[in-house]
């Protein structure tokens, strides 16, 4: 079993930034790939970013992210983050943290965990 908990999410404006963290516990952290995905209001879940497991590697990123947001992890600390820049509006949504023990997570990955998720609010 692995739980997650994310925090970081809050009310902005547009164009600011905001970093979310997501606190891994309950396994070996390293087995782990690990990935960002959004819900907007009347949306499907969307996957905005993940990193491989091990030590990271090469990450991915939904293309209305790309240049924005930056996903990493700190195996010591058993943390992924998000770091969101530039951000719009449209990015309103509830983020997830979400670990797939050891494939990578891609667009059609089903994760074996999930957080609660973080609510995130752009303001015009």
């Amino acid at each position: 079993q692995v739980q997650l908990v994310e925090s970081g999410g809050d009310l902005v404006q547009a164009g600011g930034s905001l970093r979310l963290s997501c606190a891994a516990s309950g396994s070996i952290f390293t087995l782990y790939a690990m990935g960002w995905y959004r819900q907007a209001p009347g949306k499907q879940r969307e996957l905005v970013a993940s990193i491989p497991s091990g030590s990271g590697g090469r990450t991915n990123y939904a293309d209305s992210v790309k240049g924005r947001f930056t996903i990493s992890r700190d195996n010591r600390k058993n943390m992924v983050y998000l770091q969101m820049n530039s951000l719009k509006p449209e990015y309103t949504a509830v983020y997830y943290c979400a670990a797939k023990r050891r494939e990578d997570i891609v667009v059609h990955t089903t994760p074996d965990y999930w957080g609660q998720g973080t609510q995130v609010t752009v303001s015009a």
